[in-house]
């Protein structure tokens, strides 16, 4: 092996004095290497199993010779293949999606040119009879699926029908238990509730009654935060719960369900909207007399959000970015349906970053 690694290294000499002007394509790169152009492709694209001592004098060729990939070939070759992308999203009235809608229509632009598509396939709240008819709906019209999937094994086994099927599986903004999607991208949820419970350590102190507004305890990352909130409080004695309230990610449901949380325990001097309908439980918190006020901290830049800030309801926000989620996603989902390649981690994951009025 070594002898023929020495004598491909001079062929690569020779090649490059005499040709510095002809441009390199895998057939060539295949005929130096004394191997197929099929073996080519898979090395350095990452398709099917080429010997490991092969796979790194391909790659090495190539990035002697400056192989570069033809993108109007490719581009070809991807429109044949149609490649479509099904995102499915609870984003009906919640804002939060926007920003992740937006990014994945940045990310399918720039991917224009190979032919994908995104379709679009959008519901309101965590109705998981809704969630498996649209799941199905799509199974034979995409190639691949992003979802921010309800966490219910009903779910989990739709996930893993499609998966057999052929489809190319990534979860967004939530993850899901026990299916075999192949990557998840989003916010660290643990993380984000012990952040928020620090967070309110700074701002009042080591003493606190705290009310909590979660969207749903169908979403696994609503409750991986709520375990982080807690996990956190145990280094505060004096941190207590008054009571949590599910909104569905709804402002009217959450204005109404804060509304009545503050008035069973008008104690409460913090409270923590976990995620979606921040508006509505602030206009809960505006009527009560302003020295009764609890502060209140909050998840997400979105619109209705900000202008709470404004008027001093929310005093920060943590923040997950959700445009390069949604870009991300469109990103390895692209990768796979064009270029063949899996993604190289299981959790792509967003650093949860507190913000204030001033630095939004």
């Amino acid at each position: 092996m070594l002898q023929g690694i020495r004598s491909l290294t001079t062929r690569m000499r020779l090649h490059a004095d005499k040709d510095v002007n002809v441009m390199v394509t895998m057939k060539k790169i295949a005929e130096l290497c004394g191997v197929s152009r099929g073996t080519v492709d898979r090395a350095l694209n990452g398709r099917g199993r080429v010997n490991a001592e092969t796979a790194a004098m391909i790659r090495k060729m190539a990035k002697q010779l400056g192989y570069e990939p033809n993108p109007a070939g490719k581009a070809l070759a991807a429109r044949k293949n149609n490649p479509v992308i099904g995102v499915l999203l609870p984003s009906e009235g919640n804002a939060f999606f926007d920003d992740v809608i937006h990014g994945m229509d940045l990310a399918a632009s720039s991917y224009a040119i190979y032919g994908l598509k995104v379709r679009y396939y959008l519901m309101k709240g965590y109705d998981v009879e809704k969630q498996l008819a649209l799941m199905e709906s799509m199974r034979h019209q995409v190639n691949a699926l992003i979802i921010s999937p309800i966490d219910d094994p009903r779910i989990a086994a739709a996930i893993d029908s499609l998966v057999a099927d052929g489809i190319f599986v990534i979860t967004v903004v939530s993850d899901i238990d026990s299916s075999q999607r192949r990557a998840y991208v989003g916010s660290d949820y643990f993380n984000g509730g012990e952040t928020a419970c620090a967070l309110l350590e700074i701002l009042l102190g080591k003493k606190a009654s705290v009310g909590l507004v979660m969207g749903s305890r169908q979403v696994l990352g609503h409750r991986l935060r709520l375990e982080g909130f807690r996990h956190r409080m145990e280094r505060l004695p004096d941190f207590t719960i008054a009571g949590i309230v599910e909104n569905g990610d709804d402002e009217i449901c959450s204005y109404e369900r804060t509304k009545e949380l503050l008035q069973e325990h008008p104690d409460i001097s913090a409270m923590f909207c976990m995620a979606g309908g921040v508006y509505g439980a602030c206009r809960a918190v505006m009527q009560l007399p302003e020295e009764k006020q609890p502060l209140v901290i909050a998840f997400d830049s979105v619109p209705t959000t900000v202008e709470m800030m404004r008027c001093g309801i929310v005093k920060a926000i943590l923040f997950q970015h959700p445009t390069r989620q949604g870009r991300l996603s469109v990103q390895l989902a692209f990768e796979y349906l064009v270029n063949g390649r899996l993604p190289d981690k299981t959790w792509y994951l967003m650093k949860n970053e507190i913000r204030l009025l001033e630095n939004l």
